[in-house]
């Protein structure tokens, strides 16, 4: 086998991708599905390469990922860094209804799921005390894409992205701008 054929491309590209879900704490389900790979494998994957590497701050997380769109406006600050990914994930056009998630046994699958880990290691790095999962990042992309639970608009002051319900009135400014204007300031 050449190591340039397409089998040993997407293999590889299933491995190193469920090593950086792994090391960003998605769940198994979550691997299972972006790699095809079964979960027997993907704990295999965790026992050999991070508990015998030393990694012990890596944790697994059990039970269903995040479903509930109201935990991303619950307060100023989760609302200011769901619209920091929202606008990452528009970005790198991870939000165009025309271009949903491919399939992951494909390599373009793979692509764009590497992408989508990119766009949440930029968040991370814009922002040390990360207040959004990856389990919580993955829902609020599906959320964003359907429009049903949560929105995209813009803020009136400033043009910053801002994320609100589908059912809430427009707020005429963002979280920095209304910071800017209270009263006494």
């Amino acid at each position: 086998m050449r190591i340039t054929d397409d089998r040993y491309t997407r293999d590889r590209l299933k491995f190193d991708l469920a090593m950086r879900l792994i090391r960003h704490e998605a769940r198994t389900r979550t691997i299972r599905s972006w790699t095809g790979l079964s979960d027997d494998r993907i704990r295999k994957l965790f026992r050999s390469y991070v508990e015998e590497s030393g990694h012990s701050t890596l944790r697994r997380h059990r039970g269903k990922s995040p479903r509930q769109p109201a935990w991303f406006l619950r307060n100023a600050t989760v609302r200011r860094h769901a619209a920091s990914l929202g606008a990452l994930f528009c970005a790198l056009g991870l939000l165009q209804r025309s271009a949903a998630q491919p399939a992951g046994n494909t390599v373009a699958g793979l692509r764009w799921c590497e992408t989508f880990c990119r766009a949440y290691e930029e968040y991370a790095a814009a922002h040390g005390d990360r207040h959004i999962s990856f389990e919580h990042a993955c829902f609020l992309r599906l959320a964003l894409e359907r429009q049903a639970e949560l929105c995209v608009e813009q803020c009136a002051g400033c043009g910053a992205l801002v994320i609100i319900s589908p059912y809430a009135v427009t707020p005429a400014s963002c979280e920095f701008c209304v910071g800017l204007h209270r009263p006494g300031h």
